[in-house]
């Protein structure tokens, strides 16, 4: 990484609103439901699935985590009601994780339990490690009275495949990822190819438990070695899909769409988008180049 590179990543958080929305539109759909099932549905007219989020996490507030959970319900009524190939992806920090467990549970249930009849699919995200196992035990809970619900688990952390190895028998829907979040040393993986190692291993073990998987990686050669693994557990298109951000490696989508992958694309949105866009950012220094040129168009 060059120098101008890291001082550019390092002023971001100071780039004016309006450059830095310009430049996050590339990584989200907007700020309202509307800019987010437009996308989607632009999406479909290609040939994608989506995954509708709604923008932000660690709320210390019931009522705010109620309204969330009220949100999330009314794009999945939207969802449903324009027939769009989506579902929704929901944080337990956002639906009150922080506050207690006892309350994301209800939550989540209220969204799956709204979402079952409209057919519509809940996945439960993943955080960083010190919310793993509570966010684990709501969607073991959820698992048990709701059908239409998924987890995302992380090759990153050391105790994963123990964790796979713990969930109830039964039918499993993972979204598999490296994970965004930096961890400690001591609890997971911190260079690239160990964590790519443990995401083949991850991989073996929800295959030989039967999972339905959606496979998040923007890691080409990545995805590459996955693809054995599947077709040696007799793991055919229906029971895979390859899942991708937002603005992120485009090229790739269609080239694994012609190759007979199904793509789902990761369709983040809201107010809260300034957090996530900056992260994005930060995982990505080409974005250097597009904020240089919208300043130079703004001045």
């Amino acid at each position: 990484m060059g120098l101008l590179t890291r001082l550019v990543l390092a002023v971001l958080p100071s780039v004016p609103k309006p450059i830095l929305r310009r430049v996050a539109a590339r990584y989200i759909a907007g700020e309202t439901l509307e800019e987010a099932l437009a996308r989607c549905a632009e999406l479909g007219r290609r040939g994608h699935a989506s995954v509708l989020d709604v923008l932000g996490e660690a709320i210390a507030d019931e009522g705010a985590a109620r309204a969330v959970a009220q949100a999330y319900c009314d794009a999945a009524t939207q969802l449903a009601a324009r027939k769009l190939d989506a579902y929704v992806s929901v944080k337990p920090t956002h639906v009150g994780l922080s506050i207690r467990e006892e309350l994301a549970f209800e939550l989540y249930a209220r969204i799956a339990a709204h979402c079952a009849p409209l057919g519509v699919f809940l996945r439960v995200e993943m955080e960083d490690h010190p919310t793993k196992d509570a966010t684990l035990r709501v969607f073991e809970r959820l698992r048990r009275a709701h059908a239409n619900v998924g987890v995302v688990l992380q090759s990153r952390l050391f105790c994963t495949k123990d964790d796979i190895a713990r969930l109830a028998p039964g039918p499993l829907d993972v979204r598999l990822v490296k994970g965004i979040y930096l961890e400690p040393a001591s609890i997971a993986h911190v260079e690239a190819e160990p964590i790519r190692v443990a995401y083949l291993e991850c991989l073996e073990l929800l295959c030989a438990r039967g999972a339905t998987l959606s496979l998040a990686s923007h890691d080409d050669g990545l995805v590459e070695r996955c693809l054995p693994i599947l077709r040696r557990h007799g793991y055919g298109s229906e029971r895979y899909e390859l899942q991708t951000l937002l603005g992120v490696r485009e090229e790739w989508w269609m080239r694994w769409k012609e190759a007979g992958h199904r793509v789902r694309v990761y369709v983040p949105y809201g107010p809260e988008w300034r957090p996530y866009s900056l992260r994005r950012m930060r995982k990505n220094p080409q974005i250097v180049g597009h904020v240089m040129r919208q300043m130079l168009r703004l001045s």
